[in-house]
């Protein structure tokens, strides 16, 4: 991990810039790799909910490791996690529902373009579809309000740690299952080239490792304006949204709101519950205020999301004005 640094050093190259440019490198190779697994046995939403959020939310889990190492403040955990699932939800699902819409199916039932030329099955696949995302949204808001519960003696405890990584293993064991019934149904196998993409992402994931560690010591270091040790949380929640972010523009572009809506929605399990959980694991977790504000504003966003695709099988332009002021709104009460 250390000669990455070394031969940036060496380079004369040694800037927050150069990090940062290596982190989103880093992000682009696994988006790059990622859009293959799609040829290699994983249809849209399997990689949207198993393998998308694992990768997007790297970055994360390398932020609490690091952490927990430098004896990092909760608050700025707690803070990490906080901007990143109201991100994802609020601002990048709003902005791709502003460009394109994000029409998970047909609103008229006929399931769209695609499924008029594929007939039915095309139609059966957009409502499946939806009714993942329903259940994905869903468990959002169990985990936003078991976290919201377990919080209310204003901190998270090493008990409630073990707990909430308990119930994440619990969500990911039905997204293993539904994509091995999924592949066993269509007798879809995992090709080779698979596993040259994991270690391709692997490779991605050492370049984000040393990004972060780099960044994090340097903020540490600061002790004047914006950019120092006390908004800690807030940069670097911004800072690891950008892979979303990159995904959630790309999958946009692409009309693959199936992906969009996966990949932002399953990102937030990796934070809540997980992040917080393996954090309050090694130190107690203090819940402030502001935290369960933004857990209210996840359960009512996820319930919104849940209504929309229910009534209209997605989200038409406009709402997507009302999730980027809603992020507005958590910008000045977590900022002012």
């Amino acid at each position: 991990m250390d000669l990455l640094p070394d031969f940036i050093d060496a380079l004369g190259l040694t800037h927050p810039l150069t990090y940062t440019a290596l982190f989103l490198a880093a992000s682009l190779l696994m988006i790059w790799r990622l859009e293959a697994m799609l040829d290699h046995g994983l249809e849209g939403t399997a990689l949207g909910t198993i393998v998308m959020p694992y990768c997007s939310g790297l970055p994360n889990l390398i932020f609490i490791w690091l952490m927990v190492g430098r004896r990092g403040a909760g608050k700025e955990v707690l803070t990490n996690c906080l901007v990143n699932n109201v991100t994802n939800l609020t601002l990048l699902l709003g902005l791709p529902a502003i460009f394109w819409g994000l029409s998970v199916v047909d609103p008229t039932g006929g399931g769209g373009a695609k499924a008029k030329k594929g007939g039915g099955a095309a139609g059966s696949a957009q409502q499946i579809n939806r009714l993942t995302l329903i259940f994905t949204l869903v468990a959002v808001m169990f985990f936003s309000g078991a976290v919201w519960a377990l919080g209310q003696d204003g901190r998270l405890t090493q008990s409630d740690g073990f707990m909430l990584i308990g119930l994440f293993l619990f969500w990911q064991s039905f997204q293993v299952h539904d994509v091995l019934k999924h592949n066993l149904r269509h007798r879809v196998s995992i090709k080779w080239m698979f596993y040259v993409d994991l270690v391709l992402v692997l490779l991605g994931a050492c370049g984000i490792y040393v990004s972060i560690d780099w960044l994090v010591e340097w903020l540490e270091a600061q002790r004047g304006g914006f950019f120092r040790a006390d908004n800690l949380g807030w940069l670097s929640g911004w800072l690891m949204v950008l892979p979303n972010a990159l995904l959630a523009l790309y999958w946009g572009r692409k009309r693959r709101a199936d992906v969009v809506y996966t990949s932002q929605v399953g990102d937030g399990h990796i934070c809540i519950p997980l992040c917080l959980g393996l954090f309050a694991i090694f130190k107690p977790l203090p819940v402030s205020e502001f935290a369960t504000h933004g857990m209210w504003l996840l359960l009512g966003t996820a319930g919104a999301h849940i209504l929309f695709l229910l009534s209209l099988g997605g989200l038409p332009r406009w709402t997507g004005g009302v999730l980027v002021a809603a992020y507005g709104w958590f910008l000045w009460t977590g900022l002012a």
